[in-house]
């Protein structure tokens, strides 16, 4: 057999048959997770159908998107369609056998968080789910991509969806990051330099001695973000990181299972001599902190450069959407990224909401205070990381410096609760998107790590976290 690369072992394995000569197979799919908004239209249509779902085990379902996020958790939902959805959702789940993490469950947070620390996902597993940022869980050797609605009533009837291979992408990052700089930094890097749409039609293969001494959360910041790039899959091989970070979570195998897992997984990596489509090589040492400028997360530049100026845009299709950022952003070209003022600061998502990302956050804020004009909110990734980072002491640090400290849930990110910026507000966020009107009609969003985001909220605006508190 001819050396395979990660992404052709993750498709073959999974493949039940082959169904034409263009790349689509019948895969099977191990796993799925559910949410209360791209899962209603599914079920309905089950009902209607008078299906089950064949397999309810493999699937588990949460309530994070409409969810509010007040300090004190109630399960109340802010509006009559958003309460509408959880009751559905509750009700579905009840119908079909499936277990539903709800709001007020200990263990609730949002989808791409809770899987992983639950242990539901596993090295060599093919997940899908009606969320794009299903990537996130590459970071553990897995393969996991986002379906529409009518993809997950095949799903969840059959196991199986109708698949075209993708394009293998390998990018290799080398180096290391420097003091300050993070995993955010890295994939922001990369997707400013091939574009929003540079991925398209590829699964991208992550590796590298930089890659190699990144933690697990933070390489699922990573892989979370490769969609943004276009990348419908993404992906690393697991190592002995991933296999200690799985080991013990509640729905890991234990005992024996567990040690055959493992011999198993080491085995999922390309082999030597695998071919793919594409290669790109960055050098980690490079890199600066990233934040975007503009209206998508390939219009982002390195925290000391200035706002670019569409007019040095040869091509008329991008200058045009440049021009279109800047006047929606509110910005003019020349103008210094780190003179920028922000009115709110935003840390959460399933980007960036995990324990490490608010140590990260807490380093920063310990012992100041968030600038007089500045709304700063900290909205951990699940309820167990809300209570690991009580217990660490981080929570009061944020309070102490003037963050508000809340519950677990998507929030701000795509603002579908009443977590919403008001027209004009300008955030500094640690989330995944920042196109037109993603957290409120009218708000302006800059991407950019949590460290960098806790900087933005202490002195008002954005802010090289490398030179963060010094005289100037």
């Amino acid at each position: 057999m001819s050396p395979r690369t990660l992404y052709d072992k993750h498709i073959d394995s999974h493949t039940v048959c082959r169904l034409d000569d263009q790349g689509h197979v019948l895969l099977y799919i191990d796993r799925q997770v559910i949410n209360e908004y791209t899962s209603p239209q599914a079920f309905s249509g089950l009902r209607a159908a008078g299906r089950k779902v064949w397999r309810p085990g493999t699937a588990l379902a949460v309530v994070d998107h409409v969810n509010p996020t007040t300090p004190q958790r109630v399960a109340a939902m802010p509006d009559a369609g958003g309460a509408r959805q959880v009751s559905y959702l509750a009700e579905n789940c009840r119908d079909f056998g499936i277990e539903l993490l709800d709001i007020l469950d200990k263990r609730q947070g949002i989808e791409h968080v809770i899987a992983p620390e639950q242990g539901f996902i596993l090295p060599g597993m093919v997940i899908a789910a009606g969320d794009s940022h299903t990537t996130t869980y590459g970071a553990l050797g897995a393969f996991g991509f986002g379906i529409g609605t009518s993809e997950i009533e095949h799903l969840l009837a059959s196991q199986t969806l109708i698949y075209k291979r993708l394009k293998s992408l390998r990018v290799t990052v080398e180096g290391e990051l420097a003091p300050g700089l993070t995993s955010k930094d890295l994939i922001m890097a990369l997707i400013g330099r091939i574009g929003a749409s540079g991925a398209t039609g590829y699964a991208i293969e992550f590796c590298g001695s930089t890659i190699d001494a990144l933690s697990v959360e933070a390489r699922m910041t990573i892989c979370n973000m490769a969609v943004e790039a276009g990348a419908r899959g993404a992906f690393m091989a697991p190592d002995e990181k991933v296999f200690a970070y799985l080991n013990g979570k509640p729905r890991a195998p234990q005992g024996e299972r567990w040690a055959r897992g493992v011999e198993k997984w080491r085995e999922l990596r390309s082999d030597p001599g695998a071919v793919f489509d594409r290669e790109i090589h960055l050098d980690a040492s490079l890199l600066e902190p990233m934040v975007t400028w503009g209206t998508s997360p390939d219009q982002a530049a390195p925290i000391g450069a200035q706002v670019p100026d569409p007019q040095r845009i040869a091509d008329p299709i991008l200058r045009q959407d440049m021009r279109r950022a800047l006047h929606y952003m509110g910005l003019e070209p020349g103008m210094a990224l780190r003179d920028i003022v922000i009115s709110h600061a935003f840390i959460g998502s399933c980007t960036n909401a995990r324990i490490e990302d608010l140590r990260d956050a807490a380093s920063v804020v310990r012992g100041r205070r968030v600038a007089g004009h500045v709304r700063a909110m900290i909205v951990p990734g699940s309820s167990e990381v809300r209570a690991q980072a009580e217990a660490e002491g981080l929570a009061q640090i944020f309070i102490d410096a003037g963050f508000e400290w809340r519950q677990s849930g998507c929030s701000m990110c795509l603002a579908m609760n009443d977590d919403v910026l008001a027209p004009g507000d300008r955030c500094a966020s640690s989330t995944n998107r920042n196109f037109e009107g993603r957290q409120g009609a009218g708000a302006r969003t800059h991407l950019m790590s949590p460290a960098m985001v806790a900087a933005a909220a202490i002195s008002g605006h954005l802010t090289d976290i490398r030179h963060f508190g010094e005289r100037p």
